[in-house]
């Protein structure tokens, strides 16, 4: 009982509440001067410039104590980031260039130094949609898709909205195509971007496109638009228009089906099929899935999954492609309506 007394009386006081990183930022920003904070807004992405932008606008009236918990924030946070890091990427590249010459630096460089995404990249996220269409109609529809992969999803879904119907389905299957991008590739798109002189220095491939990324426009697209792009493609790869329908409406997203149509779901599903399916989710998607049947139905399935030892990855992901199959043909037929992010997709 004593060591309980002594644990209270040492409990500290109520904690300071804790503040979001985004309003710390924007709050240390305004306490500087202007040319202070533009520089250093110049080197933030266009979407941080955006979020910050943002919150300095819903920080305009900060309290004394919030002021205070963003300088403490500041200053903790300080103190996790190592001198050696400050700099360090134009200390070292600077080190090995007067080590070994340009040529050799480069090659060198290329090799083992961290890639980070090309200027030309960069310099499409700041582009306004209109801007970005016209490229897109007047350009290559190499060149297209590649900037269709590394927009913003409802960016690309509202740049690709006003293009004849032969272009948007080429950009979308030769964006779905894409895997990685060679050096060629992005020297292309920085000379229609910005005319730039191509440096010589080797670019590291970018991991960009696929059914992924294009799942995640089509969702964006008004529900026609979508439809009718999906059946375009199926005309010219129906294998892989299939995979991107599968993208885009994947197992996690039953949570976004209300109760009724996820039971009518569940219930025209083979059981032992679901337990595999749920066996690779967490206890939250379980519980409501099986909150949708009788009581004897998921009881049985917390048996089966309960018996279960190891399941293989392979042997749920096909429990559960199964399952969206006939998500799918339910949202056909009008059994049930799936909701996207815009407009429904059906």
């Amino acid at each position: 009982m004593a060591d309980e007394i002594d644990t209270l009386d040492e409990a500290p006081a109520t904690a300071k509440p804790a503040i979001e990183g985004a309003s710390a930022a924007a709050i240390l920003l305004m306490l500087l001067d202007e040319s202070e904070a533009a520089t250093i807004l110049k080197h933030l992405d266009a979407d941080e410039v955006r979020q910050l932008a943002r919150s300095m606008f819903d920080s305009a009236n900060a309290s004394e104590a919030q002021i205070d918990l963003a300088l403490s924030h500041f200053v903790s946070e300080s103190r996790n980031v190592s001198a050696l890091a400050v700099g360090a990427d134009t200390r070292i590249r600077t080190v090995i260039h007067e080590a070994v010459g340009n040529v050799r630096a480069d090659n060198i460089l290329a090799a083992v130094a961290p890639q980070s995404s090309a200027a030309s990249l960069e310099m499409l996220r700041w582009m306004d949609v209109d801007a970005i269409s016209a490229l897109l109609a007047n350009e290559h529809p190499q060149v297209g898709a590649l900037i269709l992969s590394v927009l913003v999803p409802d960016v690309a879904a509202r740049a690709i909205e006003t293009l004849d119907e032969a272009l948007q389905s080429e950009l979308v299957l030769r964006a779905a195509q894409l895997t990685a991008v060679p050096a060629a590739a992005i020297e292309d798109l920085e000379s229609v971007l910005a005319a730039a002189n191509v440096s010589g220095q080797r670019v590291a491939k970018q991991p960009i496109g696929g059914p992924s990324d294009v799942a995640k426009i089509m969702k964006k697209m008004p529900k026609q638009l979508s439809e009718r792009t999906i059946r375009a493609l199926k005309k010219q790869d129906k294998l892989l228009a299939q995979i991107i329908e599968e993208e885009m409406f994947i197992f996690e997203n039953l949570r976004d089906l209300d109760a009724k149509s996820l039971g009518t779901v569940l219930r025209s599903v083979d059981a032992a099929q679901l337990a595999i399916a749920l066996k690779g989710t967490d206890a939250d998607m379980v519980d409501r899935c099986l909150a949708t049947m009788s009581k004897r139905a998921s009881e049985t399935i917390r048996d089966e999954m309960a018996e279960m030892t190891m399941v293989k990855r392979v042997d749920v992901d096909e429990a559960q492609k199964a399952i969206m199959q006939v998500v799918r043909q339910m949202a056909s037929s009008g059994e049930i309506m799936i909701a996207g992010a815009g407009d429904d997709y059906v």
